[in-house]
Formats: C-alpha cells, sequence, structure tokens
C-alpha cells in the first residue's frame, strides 16, 4: 500500500523535514541521508519521499521509482568516491529480513569490502 505520508513512520517525519538528518540528496522523488549508525565508510540511505512500506509492497508500476533510486544511488557512489572498488546496494523486506522501519529504504554501503553471504 502507498500512501503520501504516514504520521507515526520515522522516515516519513524525515522526509517532512520533522526530524533533522545529513542530506546527501534531496530531489522530488527521492531523499539520500546519512545513516546515524552506519555500518561501513561510507552509508546513505535512499527512500522514495512517498510512504512504501517495503519492497514486498512495489508494483510493476513502480518501476519509474525504482529506477530513480538506483540511478541516484550510482550517482551518490560516483561521488562518495566508492564507485570505482565498488559498493552493495541493499534493502531488507520484513523482521526476518531486518527491515527496523517499515518505510522502503535501501542502504548504499562501500568504502571497505564485504563478503559474502551477508550475514
Amino acid at each position: 500500500m502507498s500512501l503520501d505520508r504516514v504520521a507515526d513512520c520515522l522516515f516519513c517525519r524525515i522526509v517532512a523535514g520533522e526530524i533533522p538528518s545529513t542530506k546527501v540528496h534531496e530531489d522530488d522523488v527521492v531523499l539520500a541521508i546519512r545513516d546515524i549508525a552506519p555500518r561501513a565508510p561510507t552509508h546513505i540511505l535512499l527512500m522514495p519521499r512517498r510512504h512504501v512500506a517495503s519492497a514486498a509492497d512495489l508494483t510493476p508500476g513502480d518501476g519509474d521509482l525504482l529506477g530513480r533510486i538506483f540511478g541516484t544511488a550510482a550517482d551518490i557512489a560516483r561521488s562518495e568516491g566508492i564507485a570505482g572498488p565498488g559498493y552493495r546496494v541493499v534493502t531488507n523486506v520484513g523482521a526476518w529480513g531486518g527491515q527496523t522501519v517499515d518505510h522502503l529504504h535501501f542502504h548504499l554501503m562501500g568504502g571497505r569490502a564485504f563478503e559474502w553471504p551477508p550475514g
């Protein structure tokens, strides 16, 4: 289910400017902020401005949104200097997947080597 804003959603409140964040990018569709508890030297969260609970709620009609998010992630990776050596983009879905905020977001992480499987 997609709504413009959910009152008790942490990321909706960040998007609205009610909670401070360190913005890396913002446009009419995507907001990217530095993670407050980084797991890598570069750890940025990218989220749609409109509320989408998780990747499980995406539909084929959200292709443009995902293209915008991944294109923005690639631009940020270049500007952060992590594109050359490589980086990881991941989203978590549901409690067992590690999702802690029910607003679709992607973790852009780099600046160090990652292992597989991730955890």
